[in-house]
């Protein structure tokens, strides 16, 4: 039996080995794949190395678990980003399921990498049902739409909320999204409010919100995994989206590599059984 016969029997148990080692090597073996820089991703990146000092900012998890994968590096690295400009964050969340919790702990894991305070810092307002009357109305009072934060504590109590009333005491916000809640925030706080604002979506929904970028409603785009591997690559602390990267350049070769040698396989033997018969 040829070569090429060999490979259209191929059994695809192979196939599955295959690519389960081509997630698991990049992980002990990293590939480096490079990563270009997008204008949105360096947009984003120019924006936040912009603001001044201390500026308030708002770092908004309106993402569920099931996408993790491709949001959490984002709002990591954006977290990251914010602490190292000693940027007071506020967070909260749009989602009932997980949001909070989420925004807990990846604020708090980083806040602790450099060395911020829980009140002082940063603050977790949690969730509120009715994301549209939210929005609305922190235009006004945030303290009237959260009235204490995600553990319960009143806002009267936590330093960093003395000084921040409504959107006019906010400098940015980068929201964190696999779904439409960020049009209502491009809506309503960036358009009616003035508030620059980032972005950073699913792969698959991110192309609706380049017309965005393009009408400057927001300043920058981070688009699934490759998005949040180069806002990682931008602050200078690769991470998961980064090795999550070469895993995904690695397969994808693989892939490619399979449905070549395949191809090539059907039309050599077509051609061969071709001969046998004549």
């Amino acid at each position: 039996m040829g070569f090429w016969e060999r490979i259209e029997q191929f059994d695809h148990r192979w196939i599955y080995l295959l690519v389960g080692l081509a997630v698991i090597i990049p992980f002990i073996f990293p590939a480096s794949f490079p990563v270009s820089i997008t204008p949105e991703a360096q947009s984003l990146y120019d924006t936040v190395e912009a603001l001044p000092d201390s500026s308030v900012v708002m770092l908004v998890f309106d993402y569920y678990p099931s996408t993790m994968a491709e949001t959490e590096p984002m709002a990591i690295a954006a977290a990251r980003h914010f602490f190292s400009k000693d940027c007071r964050v506020i967070t909260l969340s749009n989602i009932p399921l997980g949001g909070p919790s989420m925004a807990e702990t990846v604020t708090r894991r980083i806040a602790n990498e450099y060395g911020k305070k829980y009140g002082t810092d940063f603050v977790n307002l949690g969730y509120k049902y009715g994301y549209v009357s939210v929005l609305k109305g922190m235009g006004q009072s945030i303290e009237d739409i959260f009235p204490t934060d995600n553990s319960g504590t009143p806002l009267s109590q936590l330093p960093l909320m003395d000084s921040v009333k409504n959107y006019d005491d906010v400098k940015f916000i980068f929201e964190v999204a696999d779904n439409a809640t960020a049009d209502y925030w491009i809506s309503i706080v960036n358009a009616g409010y003035g508030v620059p604002m980032g972005v950073g979506m699913t792969a698959v929904m991110a192309p609706k919100f380049y017309s965005f970028f393009g009408s400057k409603q927001i300043v920058g785009l981070l688009g699934g995994m490759k998005g949040a591997a180069e806002y990682e690559i931008l602050i200078g602390h690769k991470d998961a989206a980064f090795r999550g990267m070469d895993v995904q350049s690695l397969v994808h070769l693989l892939i490619i590599g399979f449905v070549v040698l395949g191809n090539i396989g059907f039309f050599v033997s077509r051609k061969h059984r071709r001969r046998i018969g004549k």
